[in-house]
């Protein structure tokens, strides 16, 4: 024995060592032997050597670990892992065997230097690659073989990259001691790693079997599969004739040269050969894939097959050459589809390129994933390039409907396919990104990549770092030349967009050399310049000028480009939480002037010791009330602020004026897109001392012009006038809270202080006096001195009279009862067994996703008993604070029944009481009207329909006796007066007439019959928007627009009497703006005057990646639709606009493409606001914030935002929008209040019979009534037994089988999976999934068992070699779980109480919004249930397949949000008709003014 083996175990410790490790893995009949061996040893039969070499021996057979024969000696038998399948004897006769220890070495530590000496390093040391260390050549020259010939050797491909180079027949001189001591190196290796997997654990824990969970089993340490893997397979062996490489390639069969020396040498590029019937196996003779990273870490990959001549196609046995271990493989490449489906892969060995094409019977399924992986990049990258805005839902929707082409070894594309080949995936895409220009946006940073790298935890930037040959060239797709059609624009659009951005795109240019451009951690941004690109070449230090300041193109950081997307996309709302800011008074900041005073003229009026003057001289210039000027900042660095002068007067102060400030463009949520001559009126005023006055300016009040609707497309100047640095105008007031602009309001001065008016206090004043309530028409009281009574009292512009019913805040009052309110619980268990739920300690939360525990009660409901003041003690009504005398009404809730009483009656059902509250008028939040069910003179289903705001009672409820009884009599006798209009309106006594108007205004909306618009609906989809407008009853859609074709249909389906165009809305634009009357299949164009209301959402995710523009991202969005959107407002001038889109739309790109659009509308002339509003507050059970646009024509009055009719989570409902620093909220009085409870998954779905994944009847029978308020109006009026659309995807078996074991509690998803085998439908057992790895972040469980599953866990890069699949907990949550926020939702159930998540257009349970199984059902929700969450009528039609039905509904508008905006430009067009009507029947004589 050689002195080294000391550094190890004795040798039959050694051994036994092995057996032990080892022995649970071992055939039965080889466990059986081993225990007569040892009972032979036992009986001495057999000596301690003997013994020992035998065990080696079926060691050595049983492993398949040593071709030679077992009597070959123990030496021999020690090299366990020298698997050398027909190595050839050279002719010194050495076995020309791998020194495996070295090989095992360089996959462990390729950075140990491979000097000739002792080359063992520490075994678990990194594995960094090393780009530097030199690659071993084969040849040792010692032996005069063929390979003598091959003087060209070629290096190993990866050389460069991987550095370390361990050839199967390098230095074949070997010491017979290194093959003695490699199999102690590889046990010494297993043991290492083992305790450095498990340090806690004692070393005795490896002499007894260890159970699975706790140590990872053993690994083959080349193609790391595991030893005890029912998948792992052998290669069989070779056949008699099969040749070496040399020998073969010299073969003249192949015909390419003959062995002449020369013709080799003379040889420039590789040869090039077909082989056929291939299999892939490392030393020890394991199938395995080569291209899961093993080729790239210098694992020796062989491979056995019959190569044919490069031009034979045919992959038949025929006329090839057998040939055995040709390798070890140096690269394998993919060469582009070879004009269809199939691409062409190769393997490079030192001798040849082999094209492959037939696998062998045994290697099929292990070549059936590689095909899988490459076509199914093919189709990614395809699909990407057509759409690069799609979803991950929509790219599993376009995999799982894919059909791959004949001949490949599999039948359908799954999820899990996907996630299984993601990175390789993402990297061909990367290799595609590469290959385009540097301005084209690259196809990484797609929502849909984004999605994919973060659920499969890709590492970006792998392969470009190591220029690795393995793709030689990258698939070869054609690139899409059609982007989308160049945006049809009016003028005014263009010159907007166009002005602005050539300064703006220059300025970010010239800022943009400072910005970071690499995150500087991966692999790419740590590579060199390459020196060769276009951007290399224009660096200085390459020579070139350094003006473009372009990164190097192999630098382009991957994970910049996808975090900077990311962060586009995922603003935070509650980011900045400014106060709301006031504008800080002027005064501070302004500077006084030295200047000449003097008044002109006698005063016109003394009041007050101040004496009103009509003119001024200021320094020789006139100033008159009126006139406007500038006023000069302290701050040198602000422009001048601008004035009105309301008024002039002198007073112990001194010379005075009263300033009515301007606001300009720059200061309103426009910012810098604003026209710099633009200001807004704002009420914003104060006293001033002339001698701050800087000088007179000219101020003009731009009016629309009389043709103002027919003047859209024409040619402007957008110069509205010339800039001589004293000239502005504007157009409209701006509320700096709400950021709205609305026409100027027309104040009226009485004749007598016209001198002093300003139209900025006349406003506060009356906003002032608002707040404050007033008390009117005092009763007669005989029975109480303390208090005076009154008949009427107003508050916030509305009267309250007593009898009327208010709506107070949930905490103004309470019950005598105490409802069983849902005790908030927690949802976590407290004993789980880890072994079984390995994921379950990850949630550490009691937050669920879509639970409705913290929303909150909706408002208090009571009915005015009397109005009053307490007297003062002079006996004078103390009228600063009026009381409200209250009956409380009960909801459902309310009372002991508690919430299920809620679930079955109608939401706006209410319980008399005769219990009484004292309530401050100031906590008042509006009024209602609340009416006894029986003295209506309708139905109460019409009542309620009639208007906003009405509720019934049908009982009263007495909390004392929990008994519900007859209402009494004052109860009914308060409304049951002047009954017969047919109305249900109870009208009191003695009313003002006031009073009486103001009431009817409310509770008749039908009073003035107001006409509905006609309206086009642009990018309408399937409807939701108009379905909602016609709800509300303001407009009848005439036209739309929809390119996609199902949801064009199904917007048919439901307007039979709407035109539908399907085609490109630039293309329809371009047409009637050159005057023609149809279109090409001779649909009737909408002409301008005919478009009333126009409404849409365009899609605009194609800019949503880069948080500021630059050339490129400006020309995506200038060619975007959001433009093309604006231009059909301006070229039809509709009376009134609305854009919908997601929240972010007022984010992206720092807020610029809401800036730009509002800076549109203001420019037409339009007034206009923007706001966030949350759909699940206006009557669905789902959260969905959208962005809503709203603009009204000169002469309407701008709408207001719905207030919330439903309550909502409050963590729902952040809604104000952040816009340079400033907070804009939407004008929603009640914040999160509402006064209806919220809408929850029972209510919209609990009435829907079951159905069973995949079901595919597109109509069947209910089976049963509705059970809510919300399913009895969702079913609609006409009676109709027919369910449509209550289908739902049919999910492969794997994940039928995940949402099976799914728990029915609140808040179960993937976290909640068993870790065991179960057998799925197809037939197939999962596996368990195997904890391989400790974990940094999340330690070991309860039981001391692994948490990581990927080297990732403790701070490695990943290892492909670890990944898993077929397992019911899906390996790539757990593997990228801890920074995902656990992945919480996916697989997630919907909580019956609870509501969804927003509607998307796929629903994938490892989706954006994974939370989309049923609460009951082992299923993802239907398209029917899908459509109720949006709020659709059940006899709304869907068209197309299931996953087109889908996508209809998730790209929807919920009608309920759109009608209650409907309702809101209703109001306002009736203010309107009203005014006008008031104004035709009083001719005023006075004058207007318009401040």
């Amino acid at each position: 024995m050689p002195a080294r083996t000391s550094l190890f175990l004795p040798e039959d410790d050694h051994v036994k060592e092995r057996l032990r490790l080892v022995q649970d893995f071992l055939h039965v009949d080889a466990q059986d032997q081993l225990t007569r061996l040892e009972e032979k040893m036992k009986c001495s039969e057999i000596s301690m050597e003997v013994y020992i070499s035998k065990v080696k021996a079926l060691l050595g057979k049983e492993l398949n670990l040593e071709n030679g024969s077992p009597v070959d000696g123990v030496e021999h038998n020690g090299q366990t892992n020298g698997f050398t399948n027909g190595s050839h004897k050279d002719e010194d006769g050495e076995d020309a065997t791998m020194d495996v220890q070295e090989e095992e070495e360089a996959v462990k530590s390729p950075t140990a230097s491979k000097g000739k000496g002792g080359r063992r390093s520490k075994a678990n040391s990194d594995t960094k690659k090393s780009p530097a260390s030199s690659r071993v050549t084969r040849n040792s020259g010692k032996q005069p073989t063929i390979l003598s010939m091959f003087s060209k050797v070629q290096k190993r491909k990866s050389e460069d990259l991987t550095g370390e180079n361990t050839n199967g027949q390098n230095e074949q001189k070997k010491e017979a001691d290194d093959d003695v001591d490699q199999s102690r190196e590889e046990k010494r290796l297993k043991v290492d790693s083992n305790e450095n997997a498990a340090p806690e654990e004692s070393k005795s824990a490896f002499i007894k079997p260890v159970s699975a969970a706790k140590t990872p089993p053993p690994k083959c340490q080349d193609c790391r599969q595991y030893l005890d893997d029912s998948d792992l397979k052998f290669f069989q062996g070779d056949p008699d004739n099969a040749l070496d490489e040399p020998e073969m390639l010299t073969d003249e069969r192949l015909s390419l040269f003959d062995s002449n020396e020369d013709g080799f040498e003379s040889y420039e590029d590789l040869p090039q050969h077909k082989i056929t019937n291939f299999s892939v196996y490392d030393k020890r003779g394991h199938l395995c894939p080569f291209d899961s990273g093993l080729i790239e870490k210098n694992v020796e990959l062989y491979f056995s097959c019959v190569v044919k001549p490069i031009y034979d196609d045919n992959p038949c046995l025929d006329g090839g050459v057998p040939a055995k271990k040709l390798g070890p493989i140096n690269a394998w490449w993919i060469t582009g589809f070879d004009g269809g489906e199939k691409a062409l892969i190769g393997f490079t060995t030192a001798f040849a390129d082999y094209i492959i094409m037939q696998p062998s019977e045994e290697y099929a399924p292990i070549f059936a994933l590689m095909q899988e992986k490459i076509y199914m990049s093919k189709i990614v990258v395809e699909f990407l390039q057509k759409n690069p805005d799609a979803t991950y839902e929509d790219l599993l929707n376009k995999i799982e409907t894919t059909v791959p082409p004949a001949g490949l070894n599999f039948n359908c594309f799954t999820e899990d396919t996907l996630l299984r080949h993601a990175q390789f995936v993402v990297e061909q895409v990367e290799s595609y990104d590469e290959a385009g220009d540097s301005d084209e946006q690259p196809i990484i940073i797609t929502p849909c990549m984004r999605d994919l790298i973060k659920l499969a935890g890709v590492t970006l930037g792998k392969r470009r770092a190591a220029r690795r040959q393995a793709i030689r060239h990258p698939t070869k797709i054609e690139k899409d030349s059609k982007g989308p059609t160049k945006a049809t624009t009016t003028k005014l659009v263009h010159q907007i967009f166009d002005t602005f951005f050539s300064d703006q795109i220059e300025q970010n240019d010239k800022e943009s050399g400072v910005k970071r451009q690499r995150c500087g951690v991966c692999e790419v941004c740590q590579s060199p310049d390459c020196g060769k690109c276009t951007a290399c070449k224009d660096m200085v230090k390459f020579g070139g000028s350094g003006k473009s300041k372009q990164a190097c193109k192999q630098r382009r950081c991957p994970n910049l480009a996808v975090k900077e997307a990311e962060d586009d996309e995922n603003i935070e709302e509650e980011d900045v939480l400014m106060e709301k800011t006031k504008t800080v008074s002027h005064a501070k900041r302004k500077k006084q002037t030295q200047c000449k005073l003097t008044w002109i003229g006698e005063p016109i009026q003394m009041e007050s010791k101040k004496q009103y003057y009509r003119k001024v001289s200021v320094n020789d210039e006139v100033l008159e009330v009126g006139d406007c000027v500038s006023v000069s900042s302290e701050d040198p660095t602000i422009p001048l602020y601008l004035a009105r002068i309301t008024s002039l007067w002198e007073d112990i102060n001194g010379k005075m004026f009263h300033a009515h400030w301007f606001q300009r463009g720059i200061e309103t949520v426009l910012g810098e897109s604003s026209d710099p001559l633009e200001l807004v009126i704002v009420d914003e005023c104060e006293d001033m001392l002339l001698n701050y006055i800087h000088g007179k300016v000219n101020v003009i009040f731009k009016t629309p012009s009389n043709n103002w609707f027919m003047e859209g497309g024409m040619d402007v100047d957008l110069k509205v006038i010339e800039d001589d640095g004293k000239s502005f105008f504007y157009q409209f007031w701006y509320d700096t809270e709400f950021a709205r602009f609305e026409t100027p309001p027309k104040t009226t001065p009485s004749e007598d202080c016209k001198f002093k008016f300003c139209g900025s206090c006349a406003r506060t004043k009356e906003r002032e006096d608002q707040e404050i309530p007033h008390a009117f028409e005092p009763l007669e009281n005989d029975d109480n001195d303390s208090k005076v009574l009154y008949a009427l009292a107003c508050f916030k512009g509305e009267q309250f009279r007593v009898g009327n019913g208010v709506y107070l805040p949930p905490e103004s009052f309470n019950f005598s009862v105490k409802p069983a309110s849902p005790v908030k619980r927690s949802h976590r268990k407290e004993y789980v067994d880890e072994d079984l739920y390995p994921e379950y300690y990850r949630k550490s939360s009691d937050y669920i996703k879509g639970s409705n525990l913290d929303a909150p009660e909706p408002f208090r409901v009571g009915r005015i008993k009397e109005i009053f003041c307490h007297r003062r003690s002079n006996g004078k009504p103390d009228t600063f604070e009026i009381k409200l005398r209250l009956f409380k009404f009960y909801r459902p809730e309310n009372t002991h029944k508690g919430v299920k009483a809620s679930y079955h009656t109608d939401i706006n059902q209410l319980y008399w009481s005769d219990e009484e509250v004292t309530v401050s008028m100031t906590e008042v939040l509006g009024r209602c009207q609340v009416e006894y069910g029986e003295d209506l003179n309708e139905s109460v289903q019409d009542y309620c329909s009639g208007g906003p705001d009405r509720f019934y009672f049908l009982e009263a409820y007495n909390a004392k006796t929990r008994s519900f009884e007859d209402p009494p009599n004052h109860a009914r006798s308060a409304v049951h007066k002047g009954k017969g209009k047919g109305k249900g309106k109870g009208k009191g006594k003695g009313k003002s007439s006031a009073a009486q108007d103001l009431q009817e205004s409310q509770n008749e909306p039908q009073t003035t019959k107001v006409p509905k618009y006609r309206t086009l609906d642009v990018f309408s989809g399937c409807g939701g928007l108009s379905e909602g407008f016609h709800q509300a009853d303001i407009s009848e859609t005439l036209w739309a627009i929809e390119m996609w074709e199902p949801a064009a249909q199904a917007f048919r389906l439901n307007n039979p009497g709407t035109t539908v165009f399907t085609e490109d809305c630039n293309v329809l634009l371009k047409l009637v703006m050159s005057g023609e009357k149809t279109n090409s299949l001779g649909q009737k164009l909408p002409q301008k005057g005919d478009v009333e209301m126009l409404c849409g959402g365009p899609p605009c995710q194609g800019f949503s990646g880069m948080n500021r523009f630059n050339s490129r991202t400006y020309s995506k969005f200038k060619n975007s639709l959001v433009v093309s959107y604006l231009s059909y407002c301006d070229y039809y001038r509709p009376k009134f606009f609305l854009l919908e889109n997601v929240r972010n739309f007022v984010s992206f790109k720092n807020s610029m493409v809401l800036k730009l659009t509002l800076r549109c509308l203001v420019r037409m002339g339009y007034q206009c606001t923007f706001g966030v509003l949350q759909a699940g507050q206006y009557g669905v059970a789902q959260t969905r914030r959208r962005a809503i646009i709203l603009a009204a024509a000169p002469g309407e009055k701008l709408p207001r935002y719905p207030e919330p009719l439903h309550v909502f989570a409050p963590r729902a409902c952040s809604l104000s929008v952040v816009v340079d620093d400033r907070k804009y909220i939407s004008n929603v009085t009640r914040g999160n209040g509402g006064i209806f409870r919220t809408i929850t998954v029972r209510d919209t779905m609990s009435d829907l019979p079951e159905i069973r994944n995949g079901a595919s009847a597109l109509e069947i029978s209910y089976n049963g009534e509705p059970q809510s308020w919300f399913q009895r109006q969702i079913r609609g009026a006409q009676y109709q037994p027919i369910l449509r659309d209550h289908i739902c995807k049919d999910m492969s078996a794997l994940v039928e089988g995940r949402m099976r074991h799914i728990p029915l509690a609140p808040g179960s998803d993937w976290r909640d999976l068993p870790n065991i085998e179960v057998r799925l439908k197809d037939g197939i057992m999962t596996k368990k999934l195997r904890y391989t790895h400790s974990d940094k972040k999340n330690g070991r469980s309860s039981t001391g068992a692994l948490r990581g599953v990927c080297a990732c866990a403790g701070g490695k890069p990943c290892d492909p070699a670890d990944r898993q699949f077929n397992t019911l907990i899906p390996w790539c949550l757990p593997h990228t779980g801890n920074r995902h926020n656990h992945w919480a939702g996916l697989y997630g159930r919907l909580e019956w109480d609870g509501f969804f998540s927003t509607t998307v257009t796929n629903p994938e349970p490892m989706g954006k919004q994974g939370r989309v199984l049923h609460p009951e059902q082992h299923r993802v929700v239907s398209v029917r249930e899908c459509a109720r969450s949006q709020g659709f009528p059940d006899t709304y039609r869907f068209f197309g397949n299931i996953l087109d039905k889908h996508r209809q509904v998730g790209n929807a508008v919920p009608p309920p949000l759109s009608r209650a905006i409907g309702l809101e430009i209703k109001k306002c067009v009736m203010e309107r008709m009203k005014e006008e009507q008031a104004s035709e029947n009083v001719k005023p004589e006075k004058m207007e003014v318009s401040d």
